[in-house]
């Protein structure tokens, strides 16, 4: 009777957790990912200043689920070359990647912050360099505000691969770049903390993480121009278990949404045909009677409209050189660059000078005095198109031939031959 009695209670006892579990939904899966911090070693940086960083990075990751099958983590120094301190897989648990962080040493150099993400693609995060695919991807940069070189099209490039970009920035960084060049929303994804109070906002930047390495935070957005942009996401459901309802809506409107329903087998989609500089708020939808599976957000903003120059101006005209300015200026999150081709009227070779977004003028050297040349800029976006404006600009006659003749001599004038 007793045996009984306990099989019926062990019973009971399975049924009710069962049914408890089912109420409550799918437990969320274990974190999995690659992390890549990236650390300011260049000289700009103080040694004080470069260790409570590092002391910063380092208990930031000790608590994380560092192991075979769930993160990975690596560490890139920024100085005049990138340096990997250690690739990801090298440890093993949070507290290792905590030993590895404080034993970096600082680089000095200089601030090459562009060529270390060309790097981080390159080598760390491009399948081809030995990345895990199908695995959320997150970057973790913490700088001091400037950069040698240009960091908006390398950081686009990343977040266009699909990573998930954290800045922290110690006080002196631009708030419009250091925004563009985070991932939306902004708010949560940059931090301006002064460097003696990085550690207030630890706990909120790992659970930030954490959810960015979650499966069900895969939903991305890459190629954005000014008018569409392509989504992403991992493989949630089957032809044969569900569907997927996908919601895009101006985050200004939202009950102006539209609406577009995909097989189960869907991993993407493109929306065009878009309002540019406009936040979008994107909902995915999986629909499914199989095993529920929780819808994805997402906030996307397009670029501002690809327009070209509107007004060219020349100025600091001299016989063999002259200055070109263009309004407006577009930023790197609009435009990859302007071309400047010039080239003689009247025939000749052409030249170029590439100017690289941000900047609205160069100079150009190398010309042929009294001659007129006509002189186009082109602004590049990264669409794929082009918006280009011209201009004719004259150089003067060389300062030799325009020199006046010496006077005669005293007594010459007057006398006969």
């Amino acid at each position: 009777m007793l045996l009984w009695t306990a099989l019926g209670l062990a019973l009971s006892l399975a049924l009710a957790l069962a049914r408890s579990g089912a109420e409550n939904g799918p437990q969320a899966s274990a974190p999995q990912g690659d992390l890549l911090f990236l650390l300011d070693s260049s000289a700009s940086v103080s040694h004080y200043e470069f260790s409570r960083v590092r002391e910063f990075l380092g208990q930031l990751a000790a608590p994380l689920p560092v192991g075979p099958g769930a993160l990975r983590a690596s560490l890139v120094h920024v100085s005049s070359r990138p340096h990997t301190e250690f690739p990801f897989g090298q440890h093993s648990s949070g507290a290792a990647v905590q030993d590895a962080i404080r034993a970096a040493a600082q680089l000095m150099g200089n601030t090459n912050t562009g060529l270390a993400l060309a790097y981080a693609k390159e080598q760390l995060f491009a399948e081809a360099a030995g990345a895990r695919p199908g695995v959320p991807k997150v970057l973790v940069w913490v700088t001091d505000g400037g950069s040698s070189d240009p960091v908006g099209p390398p950081m686009q490039e990343l977040k266009d691969l699909g990573v998930t970009v954290f800045i922290i920035s110690t006080g002196r960084g631009n708030l419009l770049e250091l925004s563009d060049a985070a991932s939306a929303p902004a708010e949560k994804h940059l931090h301006f903390v002064d460097v003696d109070d990085l550690h207030i906002i630890a706990q909120e930047l790992r659970g930030s993480i954490l959810d960015a390495m979650q499966p069900q935070q895969q939903l991305r957005a890459s190629e954005v121009t000014s008018s569409s942009f392509r989504l992403a996401w991992p493989p949630l459901l089957t032809t044969d278990s569900g569907y997927y309802v996908l919601e895009l809506a101006p985050s200004s409107e939202p009950g102006n949404a539209r609406r577009q329903q995909l097989p189960g087998n869907a991993t993407g989609w493109a929306w065009a045909d878009l309002d540019p500089d406009t936040d979008y708020n994107v909902a995915l939808v999986p629909e499914s009677n199989v095993h529920p599976v929780r819808p994805q957000h997402l906030r996307v903003r397009t670029l501002p409209e690809e327009a070209g120059p509107e007004r060219i101006v020349i100025s600091h005209v001299r016989p063999h050189s002259l200055r070109v300015s263009w309004a407006p200026a577009l930023g790197p999150a609009a435009a990859l660059g302007y071309h400047v081709q010039f080239g003689p009227l009247r025939g000749g070779a052409a030249q170029r000078v590439d100017v690289p977004a941000g900047r609205n003028s160069t100079t150009l050297q190398g010309l042929a005095p009294g001659t007129a040349y006509l002189v186009t800029v082109t602004a590049a976006f990264r669409s794929g198109r082009e918006r280009a404006m011209s201009a004719k600009a004259c150089t003067p006659d060389s300062e030799r031939s325009r020199a006046p003749r010496p006077p005669p001599p005293p007594g010459a004038r007057g006398r006969g031959p």
